[in-house]
This record gives C-alpha cells, structure tokens and sequence, in this order.
C-alpha cells in the first residue's frame, strides 16, 4: 500500500472505477493523495500488479463487516435435563434456556433422567416430553421423538425457522404472532403457571 508498493509500474484503478492505465506507482500514489485517498495493490499476481485508489480504512472496515455475516451462527446441540417429576416453577425455568437455544438456531435434546424406582413409573418422563412439547410447540418442531437409552428417556428439537422470523417480526411491530396483545415474556405459559393451586392439584392427578 501507498510507499511500500514496489514494482516499477503498475495499472491503477481510480476510486469510481475508472481505467486510468499504467503508470509508476509515484505518479498513482501522487493521484491518490490528491483525493485524500490511498494507493492499494489489489492483484499482485497480474502483469503488471493491479493498484487502485481507494479509502482503505473503509474497505477494512466493510470487509470484516462482510467476513462476520457470512460466517453466521454454527448452530450445535443444547441439552436440557429434566426428572420426571421436575415441578413446574424449574421446568418454566429450563424451558425459558431451551427457548433461547432455539431461537437462536440450535438443536436441543431434552433428557429426563430417572433414578431408582422410578423406571418403574416411566410414564411421567413421557409426560413431562409431552408437556414441553406443547409449550415449545409455537417455535420448535420434533427430530427425535422420545427414546430410552438405559435410564434416559430424550427427545430432541429443531427450530421452527419459519415460525421464529414471523415471531420476530410480530414482536418487532409490538403485537402477538396471531394479531393479538404482545406475549409477558420469552417463555410459554403454561395452563397451570403462575398458580401453586393448580400445579399441586395437576401432581396430585400425575400421582394417582
């Protein structure tokens, strides 16, 4: 760039595109300061090297603007862990993690994990999937549905994309993806959150 350019001549490009020939690098370096602008080799290889007058704190700048969107979001697997009767104050908490996961582009495996006896009542780790799917059923879809593997029963989830933007957009415009009042928060409601009446009597129904 600018003095550091050595070769005896080279083909400049002006800032606006324009051929402006060969010439030697003091006479292109001459234009470029005439604008305010620098002198950069952009094709060393060619015969003879390509230079052209540019801002080069600019183009620094849109180039590694460039490099860090295409790069993107390398997406991975998330792992929420759950017991079977995991009460629902943790599971809005776990759910609220599993939520930004998928939002922001990841897989998550949701385990519930048993211990002792309780592989005898497997029937609550199915339900406990069950509910987790319904409440993160607005941005998610099922991969996996749920298996056991020794004495863990998993399911793993992908994101809705499709479902996701449109949540995006009806947040940004300040409305609920079906038309109606802004959602409290990032988390699902479910049916019996924020009421211990209700969670205690839904236990009570699981245990019997």
């Amino acid at each position: 760039m600018n003095e550091l350019i050595l070769s005896s001549e080279i083909r400049v490009i002006a800032d606006d595109g324009e051929q402006l020939g060969v010439m030697t690098p003091s006479d292109a370096l001459a234009r470029a300061q005439e604008v305010g602008l620098d002198l950069v080799e952009v094709a060393p290889g060619s015969k003879p090297p390509v230079c052209r007058i540019m801002d080069y704190g600019r183009y620094k700048y849109e180039r590694k603007k460039k490099m860090g969107k295409n790069k993107g979001h390398t997406a991975s697997l998330k792992e929420v862990k759950l017991r079977p009767r995991t009460d629902q104050h943790d599971l809005d908490f776990k759910l609220k993690n599993a939520r930004r996961f998928l939002v922001d582009g990841d897989k998550v495996k949701v385990t519930v994990m048993y211990r002792g006896r309780e592989m005898v009542h497997r029937q609550f780790g199915y339900r406990q999937l069950e509910h987790v799917k319904e409440l993160l059923s607005d941005i998610a879809n099922i991969e996996n549905p749920p298996r056991m593997e020794g004495r863990f029963l998993s399911m793993i989830l992908v994101p809705n994309r499709e479902a996701i933007a449109e949540a995006r957009r009806a947040q940004a415009s300040g409305k609920a993806p079906d038309g109606g009042e802004p959602a409290a928060g990032a988390a699902a409601e479910s049916p019996t959150a924020g009421d211990p009446g209700k969670v205690e009597a839904a236990e009570e129904g699981n245990n019997g």
